[in-house]
């Protein structure tokens, strides 16, 4: 039975009654969404700049893809891969063109996306570059991101992440980010299979490495025999202005990791892309998931990334990105309370002039929300900016024009 709720406020208390504490969201109850703007539960509208951690780029319910997933529903939903069905390989083709790679293997979460190409690097190294069984490493980097499971945390520097779960698997060394000659050193290693980053680091606060990091990365990555693995989960499919955040250095990494807008925010779709040489080293019965490959997802997947191409998203998050970082630039000559803006395309982040211990930047997302935008810190003192991708220019400066009330208000 499907009870109604009636307020915010019973919602929240029962959230808060039965289900676990694990996140600490924003006071605010949403029940529908359209594409840039959400609604709460008492009809207050709102423009969404979080774009659930971008994975609603194509904008919210976007019509083609809530088309396709209706359409495919009343078909099948699933079947398991025990079966073939009649739609994944039409998606492992279309994406395997899109992105110019030879075999695609379709899984759910992020987090089970990068489990796979662990997995993937890892067989490789052992059948192909020849490292001793159980030896493999992969360098990782410090203030990463690629999920939680105890498996991911391993790799992680984030206390909140690590703090009461271990013990931790071994295989990881994490370096700096953004350091070439980090880089140079670790990769040098014999027994390294793998680099695993991410092109910008969207949950450590949008850390945008310096121009001809990820070039440098996959040089050293060819010179010493090790897969660049390329987390792009979140800055993937159009949303730094180009279809991947890697493009811009033209970079090609040798284990694509996608997920997020790869279904435009309507169900869990991952996504890793590899040649032969690398996939083809997991044979069955060695990795799988009863959900990954679908047949509803393999739909959703492919209408959301004709959606991407067909709407220019990519071209539309560049140039209004640009506005964006102009606006943010010329609020903080303004003011003191921001420090930095940085961003690409339409992922950007304002630093708030104060510590991560701090309560300032929650407050100023609180008073956004009243004033109808909604984003959310992270780190602290960092909130990151992410309208989804069909917002217009017009639509970009009226939440420049909210954002500057509030961070003016909050600088009285």
């Amino acid at each position: 039975m499907v009870e109604t709720i009636n307020s915010s406020q019973e919602a929240i208390l029962l959230e808060e009654q039965y289900g676990a504490h694990n996140y600490h969201p924003l006071p605010v109850v949403l029940s529908k969404g359209d594409g840039v703007f959400l609604w709460d539960v008492e009809g207050k509208r709102y423009f969404d700049f979080l774009s659930a951690y971008s994975a609603v780029n194509q904008g919210h319910c976007h019509p083609r893809i809530i088309d396709a997933l209706i359409g495919q529903a009343k078909e099948l939903t699933l079947t398991s891969r025990a079966f073939h069905n009649d739609k994944l390989g039409i998606a492992e083709k279309y994406v395997c063109e899109l992105f110019g790679y030879d075999k695609a293997l379709f899984m759910n979460s992020g987090a089970e996306a990068n489990e796979t190409a662990i997995k993937l690097a890892r067989k490789w190294g052992y059948t192909k570059k020849g490292i001793p069984t159980d030896q493999a490493v992969i360098v990782a980097a410090r203030q990463n991101f690629h999920g939680r499971t105890t498996t991911i945390i391993s790799a992680s520097s984030d206390p909140s992440a690590r703090a009461g779960f271990g013990p931790f698997m071994p295989g990881f060394e994490v370096v700096d980010y953004d350091n070439v000659a980090a880089l140079e050193k670790a990769l040098a290693n014999p027994n390294v299979c793998a680099l695993w980053i991410e092109p910008i680091q969207g949950e450590a606060g949008v850390y945008v490495p310096a121009e001809g990091y990820l070039k440098a990365a996959e040089t050293l990555c060819h010179k010493n025999n090790v897969l660049l693995m390329m987390d792009e989960i979140q800055t993937g499919i159009a949303r730094t202005g180009e279809m991947l955040a890697s493009d811009h250095e033209g970079v090609r990494p040798d284990l694509l990791i996608l997920g997020k807008a790869l279904s435009g925010g309507v169900l869990p779709v991952s996504l890793v892309l590899a040649d032969d040489e690398i996939m083809l080293v997991i044979k069955p019965g060695e990795h799988g998931s009863t959900f990954g490959g679908n047949p509803l997802a393999a739909v959703v997947c492919m209408e959301a990334l004709q959606v991407v191409e067909d709407e220019k998203l990519a071209e539309n998050a560049h140039r209004l990105g640009v506005v964006f970082r102009t606006r943010m630039t010329e609020l903080m000559k303004k003011t003191t309370l921001i420090t930095k803006v940085r961003g690409k395309g339409l992922l950007n982040a304002i630093v708030i002039n104060d510590s991560p211990e701090s309560d300032t930047a929650w407050n100023l997302c609180e008073e956004l929300m009243r004033n109808g935008l909604l984003a959310k810190p992270t780190h602290g003192n960092i909130i990151r900016l992410a309208p989804p991708l069909v917002i217009t220019e017009e639509q970009i400066h009226e939440c420049c024009d909210i954002i500057e009330k509030c961070v003016l208000n909050a600088t009285k």
